[in-house]
């Protein structure tokens, strides 16, 4: 119990707090939310990927072993979510949007901070959960979009959006330098590092932003699937897929928290653009964020029993 108190009191509630803050900034100011999501998209994000995987002590197999456990554990979500929803009889909008819910991960505004807090002396958890991001990004604009609309439709805006991702190109960019062993100059890091250094607190307090106004008027049959299937099915998957890839470690830490983060705000952005249930979508991010504050708790405890 120590342990819990410990990780709930040094690593939830100062996320949360953050998370708190900017919906209580953006309820009393209106903060521009555009804004806010390119300052991450565009600068925060791509620096403090950039600025992890530069410093990582990343290998080759230690990549392939993650990128084999994000296929793995993907897979399973799909056929899952897919089966629940035939079995429940959705109709094709709802289906979708429920599939989102489950296979798509927040990543980047709630798994990169907690990630941060979690391995703030060990920079091959976080340069970890970079992997995870980029993955889930893709994952995003090709699985993620074919859910919304036509196949046809989707093809070329999915990968072009995902192409304009500034955070692939600044992974590639820090692990080419590392490899190569080139030294940045000190003039030039320092203010990459600074610009890294705003990322938690700019991440969270934009997430609190997106949540402010969220409402929550019913706990349908669809939602409580996809609290289930995010937070709880999901770590479960996580943990026998590093069992069956023998995982242990830093890795397995790492993978394994991260398979226990709340829903992709974008399969919520997904919903309201293509019109396939907007609200239960909406629902889905804010309650999976709000419970994932329990669960999370617990997945990181779990990971440094198993895998330390």
């Amino acid at each position: 119990m120590d342990v819990l108190f410990h990780i709930t009191l040094n690593v939830i509630f100062p996320i949360f707090a953050l998370i708190g803050v900017g919906a209580l900034l953006h309820r009393r100011f209106k903060l521009d939310m555009r804004t806010l999501s390119k300052l991450n998209s565009y600068l925060l994000m791509p620096a403090v990927s950039f600025a992890n995987v530069y410093e990582s002590e990343i290998r080759g197999d230690t990549l392939l072993h993650i990128l084999s456990f994000l296929v793995i554990q993907s897979l399973c979500l799909m056929i899952f979510s897919t089966g629940i929803s035939k079995i429940a009889k959705f109709e094709s909008g709802l289906s979708a949007t429920f599939k989102n819910s489950v296979v798509l991960s927040n990543s980047g505004n709630f798994g990169l901070p907690v990630s941060q807090v979690v391995f703030h002396h060990n920079p091959l958890g976080l340069s970890i959960q970079i992997v995870v991001m980029i993955f889930q990004n893709l994952l995003t604009y090709t699985y993620g979009l074919f859910n919304s609309v036509s196949v046809d439709k989707a093809k070329f805006q999915a990968i072009k959006t995902f192409l304009r991702n500034p955070v692939l190109y600044a992974f590639l960019l820090g692990f080419f330098l590392h490899t190569v062993s080139i030294k940045i100059p000190e003039y030039i890091w320092t203010p990459i590092k600074n610009t890294s250094n705003a990322f938690l607190a700019i991440a969270l307090i934009t997430l609190g932003a997106q949540s402010a106004f969220l409402k929550i008027t019913r706990f349908s049959l669809p939602l409580v699937l996809s609290l289930i299937g995010r937070l709880i099915l999901s770590p479960c998957i996580a943990f026998l897929v590093i069992l069956l890839l023998k995982l242990d470690g830093t890795t397995a830490q790492s993978l394994f928290i991260a398979s226990s983060f709340p829903t992709s705000r974008n399969s919520s952005l997904f919903a309201l653009e293509y019109g396939n249930h907007p609200e239960y979508a909406a629902q889905a991010v804010l309650l999976s964020t709000v419970f994932s504050m329990m669960t999370v708790t617990i997945v990181i405890f779990l990971a440094h029993l198993l895998f330390s």
